[in-house]
């Protein structure tokens, strides 16, 4: 493959280290084609001729750092992805009439909350409920496209009718081919940026799920045991943890139970 800024284990090793540093990402061996095609971009953007002319601007340089973490961090995600979760979330809210609150703590581009949003709205009745969504994510511009709840009409059609006609408007003329939001469902989401390595988190204690799916599988063991006890601090006794489904935390017993598909509960 032709590159055109040099490019060896030296350099990535040296990005590896940098988003670690950053966000807690452990960067895979296997990603450092990854890290050349979407760091070399930055490059040409800002017209550097090396990786390490970069990486000596991201030391000087805190508007760029955005940047970096947005290039490098991961956003795979559809509407009711891993949908059991979803029919438990319908199941915990037919025994929880009472006001609750949920955070996503990895929203990417908006269909996790959403999906949550709308089984919220299902299983109250009404778009007007006494859940409170949060809905977090470290990329500014996957949180733009959440806040904008705007989707290829494609993605949007694989739901059911009856979710397509009371939760989206089809768009027309120059935005045929897209579908969004409606304003009831947006607005029922607060979506900020988090970075869960941070010690301060922009939620308070007293949370009755979080959903944080196929999150920590990019962090090393150490990094997710940091982090996960600051997440179940914050939940309810007997709130829920939803994880994803490639994630295992059974090295974390001591501080999370299982207690049915990748849903776990503080011990």
């Amino acid at each position: 493959m032709d590159r055109p800024f040099a490019y060896s284990n030296k350099e990535f090793e040296a990005v590896r280290q940098k988003i670690r540093q950053l966000t807690g990402i452990n960067l895979a061996d296997s990603k450092d084609s990854m890290v050349y095609s979407r760091l070399s971009r930055r490059l040409r953007a800002l017209g550097h001729q090396s990786f390490q002319q970069y990486l000596a601007f991201l030391d000087t340089n805190k508007a760029e750092t955005e940047h970096f973490i947005n290039a490098l961090t991961t956003n795979l995600t559809s509407f009711f992805r891993e949908a059991h979760h979803f029919d438990a979330l319908a199941s915990f809210l037919e025994t929880h009439p009472e006001s609750l609150t949920i955070w996503c703590a990895a929203s990417s581009s908006g269909e996790e909350p959403y999906s949550i949003a709308m089984t919220c709205a299902e299983a109250r009745g009404s778009l007007k409920h006494n859940i409170t969504i949060l809905a977090s994510d470290i990329d500014s511009k996957m949180l733009d496209r959440a806040t904008a709840g705007v989707y290829p009409l494609a993605q949007v059609e694989k739901l059911s009718l009856a979710r397509r006609k009371q939760f989206f408007h089809k768009g027309k003329g120059a935005n045929a081919g897209q579908a969004r939001v409606i304003p009831e469902l947006r607005h029922a989401v607060r979506f900020f940026q988090q970075n869960l390595l941070h010690n301060h988190y922009k939620v308070k204690a007293g949370v009755d799920i979080i959903f944080c799916r196929n999150v920590m599988i990019y962090f090393d063991k150490p990094t997710q045991e940091v982090i996960l006890k600051r997440m179940l601090a914050l939940l309810k006794p007997n709130g829920w943890y939803i994880a994803g489904h490639s994630e295992n935390f059974s090295h974390l017993a001591h501080l999370m139970r299982p207690m049915g598909k990748t849903i776990y509960q503080v011990v």
